[in-house]
């Protein structure tokens, strides 16, 4: 091969049709060997946005990402969820091994604020990863300029990032380098890559997820503790499980 390609194959934004991408961080190991041997790198990316879309909540979804986050809390860094649907419980997320110390909680109630959080979370580089749940802010679907907005951010801040969507829009364009669409499937959940920095994946994956009754996302408990500013105004405040 051409010396001159062979150095251009080696940039990690340049890869054959035919391969994985090089990724330019190295990547979080997601828990489940059958997952790492499709993604990019083998694992989670840093300083990219994963989109997972979801038919409806508590099929899993967040069970995909305890291992994860349970090693990344485990190391002292810091996890943050960014306007999640429901409640949080906190000694669900303890007994999924989640240090709850490293946890962060941000709720704002306008879209602006939702969208300003998630971009300073994800250009932080003191936050390992960024769990994100905002198309039902913005009426159903965020716009195609703040999700460009969302994976800029993350390559700037060079953690994980992790936006849940809903299902529909699977056949939407999305800057997002990593897309996942996640269905029930019995007591696994299957997962079928819609997108990938490789060749497309031929079937899709069942994987066996851990789902505690009580940490489903409907669970109606609060965990109030230390309290951050809120994104319009200093002087309001939201609630942050620590």
């Amino acid at each position: 091969m051409n010396p001159s390609l062979v150095q251009v194959l080696e940039r990690g934004d340049i890869r054959r049709g035919d391969a994985f991408a090089v990724a330019p961080a190295p990547t979080l190991a997601s828990g489940f060997a059958r997952l790492d041997a499709e993604l990019p790198g083998g694992g989670w990316p840093r300083g990219a946005l994963t989109e997972l879309l979801t038919e409806h909540e508590g099929i899993g979804e967040l069970g995909l990402l305890l291992p994860a986050l349970a090693a990344l809390t485990a190391a002292g860094q810091t996890v943050m969820l960014i306007a999640p649907p429901h409640a949080t419980h906190a000694p669900a997320w303890a007994a999924a091994g989640i240090r709850l110390e490293a946890l962060r909680l941000v709720l704002p109630r306008r879209p602006r604020d939702a969208l300003w959080a998630a971009v300073e979370a994800l250009r932080c580089g003191g936050v390992a990863a960024t769990l994100l749940w905002l198309d039902e802010l913005f009426r159903g679907q965020l716009p195609a300029n703040s999700l460009r907005r969302l994976q800029v951010a993350a390559g700037e801040g060079g953690g994980g990032a992790f936006c849940f969507r809903p299902a529909q829009l699977a056949a939407a364009a999305s800057p997002a380098p990593l897309r996942l669409q996640l269905q029930p499937a019995g007591r696994q959940l299957r997962v079928q890559l819609l997108k990938r920095r490789g060749p497309p994946a031929r079937q899709a994956i069942l994987l066996d997820i851990a789902r505690p009754a009580d940490f489903s996302p409907r669970v109606s408990h609060v965990v109030a503790g230390t309290v951050l500013p809120d994104a319009a105004d200093s002087r309001r405040r939201t609630r942050v499980a620590a």
